[in-house]
């Protein structure tokens, strides 16, 4: 799956087949990266393109020497089940 950094809308995303992109929104805090959303089409649900997204986003995180802070509540989900990406986590504001 493709991951592109669209960085003038502030999101990672990857096309979808039917011409829709699943998006992962993002803003900066203090030279953090700030998660705020995961956004997947409902043609897209259900086959691991938001789990993906948010590790390609946590990697990035990782080969940047980034902190990430997250508010989305998909991609907190998604931290604390993969524990080996606490080294890039700086905080999760959701439960």
């Amino acid at each position: 799956m493709e991951v592109i950094n669209n960085k003038k809308e502030f999101r990672f995303e990857t096309p979808m087949p039917d011409g829709e992109f699943a998006r992962l929104d993002y803003r900066w805090l203090k030279g953090s990266l700030v998660i705020m959303h995961t956004i997947v089409p409902e043609s897209g649900r259900g086959k691991g393109i938001g789990a993906t997204l948010v590790k390609y986003v946590l990697e990035y995180a990782r080969a940047n020497n980034l902190k990430v802070i997250i508010y989305c509540s998909f991609a907190v989900k998604y931290a604390k089940e993969h524990p080996e990406y606490n080294d890039v986590l700086l905080a999760t504001l959701k439960d």
